[in-house]
């Protein structure tokens, strides 16, 4: 039997994964330091608290993959997929590839415990559309706070509207490979490498996952749940440095800086999200200063601390 893609990329995929983090990590090596050095002058307590909200948020995550995959027929346990989430988005990370160098991870990682093409790819297609739900979600309630604190201006409406756009048009652009199944792809994507086979494993996903209301719903809420943490996190950075700040004024700061960053051209966000996070909590009244710092070390906190297991974790999935 031929190989499929994804259990090909088990053979170079972690060795690439791991150059492109370190290649990653040494040109922000600036950053870092930076990170170490704020870290060192906070209170204990409060980056325990921040620590506890990054791995709910990975927990999360997994509980999401856990139900699909039950779902779908597959038994694995819970615990082994928080690591993978870690390993995951690592993956994401070292590679900008808007989420397939960690889709390719997460296949191959699953594969490799012996879950097929089939159940990998519908727990997949669940959670992408889960996901963008809760992240739209998330962008219609930035938009209600904003309006609340008089803080909305023609910008911030455009920039909803064109992560709305994208958000919307990535499942369904997913949702409609599914729907040509065997079929031959356009003429502009058929020479794509590996697109056949991927189309193949998206026709054989298990189609009842998509057709479960309250499983979706809670994939949803799941998903959802980690931009809170995420904010909560900010939120943590700014007792951090001495200011007290609602959590419903850090909310949309902290989602609409995702978006710039989520439809922007720099991979990873790398100063779209931290010029955006500190342009908005200085609307909310944070001095830019303090604004920059707890946005600092949010990023060391969602960025790069989870780089150094992630590059551990990486080779144990894939081993």
């Amino acid at each position: 039997m031929q190989q499929s893609v994804w259990q090909k990329l088990r053979n170079w995929l972690p060795g690439l994964l791991l150059l492109a983090g370190l290649i990653v990590a040494v040109s922000h090596i600036g950053e870092l330091e930076n990170f170490a050095h704020l870290v060192r002058k906070a209170e204990p307590v409060w980056l325990m608290a921040a620590l506890v909200l990054q791995l709910a948020t990975y927990m999360s995550v997994a509980v999401v993959w856990y139900l699909a995959l039950h779902a779908a027929g597959a038994s694995y346990p819970l615990w082994p997929l928080v690591p993978l989430g870690i390993a995951k988005l690592f993956s994401d990370q070292a590679m900008p590839s808007g989420g397939i160098s960690g889709t390719a991870f997460f296949m191959a990682a699953l594969n490799r415990r012996g879950i097929s093409n089939q159940v990998c790819m519908a727990t997949l297609l669940l959670s992408l559309v889960a996901y963008y739900g809760a992240y739209l979600t998330a962008a219609l309630a930035t938009l209600w706070l904003l309006h609340f604190y008089h803080a909305i201006h023609t910008w911030i409406v455009a920039v909803v509207i064109i992560f709305s756009l994208v958000a919307a048009g990535i499942p369904t652009g997913a949702l409609w490979l599914r729907s040509l199944g065997h079929k031959e792809p356009p003429r502009i994507l058929r020479h794509a490498p590996g697109l056949k086979q991927l189309m193949e494993d998206v026709a054989e996903a298990p189609n009842e996952l998509m057709h479960r209301p309250a499983l979706l719903i809670v994939a949803t809420l799941l998903h959802l749940s980690v931009f809170c943490f995420d904010a909560a996190t900010l939120w943590v950075m700014l007792q951090v440095v001495g200011m007290p700040v609602s959590f419903w004024a850090v909310f949309p700061c902290f989602v609409l800086a995702s978006m710039v960053a989520t439809i922007g051209p720099i991979p990873l966000g790398l100063g779209s999200f931290e010029a955006t996070c500190v342009g908005m909590l200085g609307v909310m009244g944070v001095p830019v200063e303090t604004a920059l710092t707890a946005t600092l070390l949010l990023r060391g906190f969602t960025l790069w601390l989870p780089m150094l297991p992630g590059m551990w974790m990486v080779r144990w999935a894939l081993r």
